[in-house]
C-alpha cells in the first residue's frame, strides 16, 4: 500500500479513537474524583475533570496497531510510555511529590536508555561530530529524555496549550524527516501523536471540556523526547545537535527561564508559579484564547525555522541563528528573566492595551454625549 495512504490512514485513526475516547475518560476521571479544582495559581474557574492522557495515549496505541513501525526500540518505547503514563495518573488522582514523580519518570528513561536508544553522537557546528563516550551518553541522554518530558509538563498552564505547541513540532519533525534522508518510522510515530492530539484537541480547546492532565503532559513530553532522539539526533547533518532544541524552543526555553527566574529570586527550583509565558501573556491583557494561538504562532515560527535550518546553506543557517538568538531575548523579556525581573515587553503590550482601550472608552462616551 502507498505509504501517503498508511499515513492518512494512521492519521484518521488515531484522531477517531482519541476523539471518542474522551466521552468514557470524561466518567472515569468523575467516578474516581480526577478533577482539576479551581485554585489561586490557576486560570480556570471551573471543575474540569483531567485524566484526558488515557484519550491520547488510546489514540496513539490505535494508530501504532494499525502501523506496527519497524524499529528495534519498539518494545522499550512502548514499556516506557506505559510506565510514563501510569505515573501521571497517580499524579492525576494522588498529586503525588515532585520526587516520586521523578522517579517514574527516572524509570521509563532507564528502560530506553539500556535498551540501547541513547544520544551517541553529537555533531556541532563549527566542530563536527562529536562520538560521546559511554558515561556521558547515558548521563546526557536521561537529561534529555527527563528535560523535554518536564518541559511539555510545564507548559500544559491553558486550555489546548501542550497539546497545540506539541503538534506544531511534530509537523516540523515530520517534514524534516522526509525530506532529509527519508525517516518513515519516524514520521509514522509523529503522524499518530499528531492525529491523536486534533481528536483530543477537539475536547481540550477553549473552553476545555478536559484537562490532559499529568497523563497526557509527561506522556507528550516522553514522546517528544523519543521522537528527536530516534529521529534528529541520530540524523548526523551539521546541526543535528541544534535543530531539536530550535523544535522545542517554546516548552524548553520557557523551562529553562523559570529555572533561572526561581533561582536569580532565591524561590524554590520545582516550586509551581504563575510566571510562564502564558501567564504573562496574558497579564498583558490578552484573552485566553488568544494567548494560546499567539503561542502557536511562537511554535509554527520556530519549527519553520528548524525546516530552514535544516535544508539552507551554511550561510543563511547562521543568518537564522542569530534571529534565533533575537526571539529567545524577546522570549526571555517577556517572561521576566532578565533586568532583574522586569518584563519590559509585557509592559509595553500592557501600555498599549490599556491606551487602545482608553481612546475606544472615551470614543464611546463622546457618541453617547452627541
Amino acid at each position: 500500500m502507498n505509504i501517503y495512504i498508511d499515513i492518512a490512514i494512521a492519521l484518521l485513526l488515531s484522531m477517531a479513537v482519541s476523539y471518542l475516547l474522551v466521552f468514557p475518560v470524561i466518567k472515569l476521571a468523575r467516578k474516581w474524583r480526577m478533577m482539576d479544582h479551581p485554585e489561586a495559581r490557576k486560570i480556570h474557574a471551573v471543575i474540569t475533570p483531567r485524566m484526558g492522557g488515557l484519550a491520547i495515549f488510546g489514540g496513539v496505541v490505535a494508530g501504532m496497531l494499525y502501523i506496527r513501525p519497524e524499529t528495534q526500540y519498539w518494545p522499550a518505547i512502548s514499556m516506557g510510555a506505559v510506565i510514563i503514563v501510569l505515573t501521571g495518573l497517580l499524579d492525576d488522582r494522588y498529586q503525588i511529590k515532585p520526587l516520586m514523580k521523578l522517579a517514574g519518570q527516572v524509570m521509563a528513561a532507564s528502560v530506553l536508555i539500556f535498551s540501547g536508544l541513547q544520544v551517541d553522537i553529537l555533531t556541532i557546528p563549527f566542530i563536527g561530530m562529536i562520538p560521546l563516550s559511554e558515561p556521558f551518553s547515558i548521563v546526557l541522554s536521561f537529561v534529555w529524555i527527563i528535560g523535554i518530558t518536564n518541559a511539555i509538563n510545564l507548559i500544559d498552564g491553558l486550555d489546548g496549550l501542550a497539546t497545540g505547541v506539541t503538534t506544531i513540532s511534530l509537523i516540523s519533525i515530520s517534514i524534516m524527516a522526509l525530506a532529509l534522508e527519508p525517516q518513515i518510522s519516524i514520521v509514522f510515530l509523529c503522524i499518530v501523536l499528531i492525529g491523536s492530539n486534533i481528536g483530543f484537541l477537539f475536547h481540550n480547546f477553549y473552553p476545555a471540556k478536559i484537562y490532559m492532565g499529568d497523563s497526557g503532559s509527561l506522556f507528550l513530553g516522553y514522546s517528544m523526547a523519543v521522537i528527536s532522539m530516534v529521529g534528529l539526533f541520530k540524523n548526523v547533518t551539521l546541526f543535528s545537535f541544534i535543530i531539536p532544541i530550535i523544535v522545542l524552543a517554546i516548552p524548553l526555553f520557557d523551562t529553562l527561564f523559570s529555572i533561572m527566574r526561581r533561582f536569580l529570586n532565591n524561590q524554590k527550583i520545582m516550586m509551581p508559579d504563575n510566571k510562564h509565558i502564558h501567564y504573562q501573556i496574558l497579564a498583558a491583557g490578552f484573552s485566553h484564547r488568544t494567548t494560546v494561538l499567539i503561542i502557536y504562532g511562537f511554535s509554527a515560527l520556530f519549527g519553520f525555522l528548524a525546516i530552514l535550518f535544516s535544508l539552507t546553506s551554511f550561510g543563511i543557517s547562521l543568518g537564522i541563528t542569530f534571529f534565533i538568538l533575537f526571539l529567545l531575548h524577546l522570549f526571555a523579556e517577556m517572561t521576566g528573566v532578565v533586568q532583574k525581573g522586569k518584563r519590559p515587553v509585557i509592559d509595553l503590550i500592557q501600555k498599549m492595551f490599556t491606551r487602545q482601550k482608553n481612546k475606544k472608552t472615551r470614543s464611546d462616551k463622546d457618541y453617547e454625549g452627541d
